[in-house]
């Protein structure tokens, strides 16, 4: 797959360049390159992702930052039987826990949310950091919601981590996992007010809850730009039952036949 020549494979993190250096360099700087592809795109473009991540897996499948990459590419996608099939060679390969709750989720997408649970219930959940930790309570959370529990999926995301009023990476999607529920509960009052909290943690817009907000408030968002603009300036003076009127020329309304009932 072709890639940008400003590309150079420097861009990737110092950890991952450290874990190339056991490849010929030539061949250490293509996967990189392709590395770094993947990272570019796999929010824009995730099948482009997949396919940068296809290539460095061919180059370099002994590499745990790759199958990781793999892993992440795949699961961008929703081929999660085969995301966590790289998530587990990577995992072996370091003996980390970091890919824990994403191997969790990928079995919530593979329809095993009984399985997310019991990973979300293994001594590897006490070797993740606060951050693991957080999203793997989130992927509890998804997995009650999938089995029907939505009691049990609200009281899951009752955490201190939640109840802090201390904003960290995590802080709005914990936020908005909770409002969501809550709004699923028909709790409406409860969600609009976590909806809000988690705009306010929200400074990198993760998440859609000021949209949510908005639609809980009632608040309709109209296209100033619209192609009708101009066909009729009076449409903003309707009735008040909100019908939009509608003005045309009589020259352009063809003579009834007199014939018709």
């Amino acid at each position: 797959m072709p890639i940008p020549e400003d590309v150079t494979g420097d861009e990737i993190d110092g950890d991952v360049r450290q874990e190339l250096q056991s490849l010929p360099k030539t061949l250490a700087d293509d996967v990189a390159r392709n590395l770094v592809m993947v990272a570019r795109l796999i929010d824009e473009d995730p099948e482009g992702a997949y396919g940068y991540s296809r290539v460095a897996l061919r180059l370099a499948s002994r590499v745990a930052a790759v199958r990781e990459a793999a892993g992440f590419a795949a699961y961008a996608t929703q081929k999660y039987s085969e995301a966590l099939a790289e998530f587990r060679a990577a995992r072996r390969m370091t003996g980390s826990a970091e890919l824990w709750p994403v191997m969790a989720d990928c079995e919530r997408g593979l329809g095993r949310p009984e399985k997310a649970l019991d990973m979300a219930g293994a001594p590897e959940v006490n070797k993740l950091d606060k951050a693991g930790q957080v999203e793997m309570r989130l992927v509890a959370a998804g997995a009650r919601r999938d089995m029907g529990q939505l009691d049990a999926a609200i009281v899951t995301l009752q955490s201190p981590e939640l109840a802090s009023n201390s904003v960290q990476p995590w802080t709005a999607r914990l936020r908005y996992a909770y409002a969501d529920a809550l709004l699923a509960a028909k709790r409406e009052d409860e969600a609009r007010e976590w909806f809000a909290k988690a705009v306010e943690a929200d400074r990198d817009g993760s998440t859609d809850a000021s949209d949510r907000l908005a639609e809980l408030d009632g608040v309709e968002f109209v296209d100033a730009f619209d192609d009708s603009e101009g066909e009729g300036d009076s449409a903003g003076e309707s009735g008040g039952d909100g019908d939009v009127e509608v003005v045309v020329d009589d020259e352009d309304v063809p003579a009834e036949d007199d014939d018709k009932d």
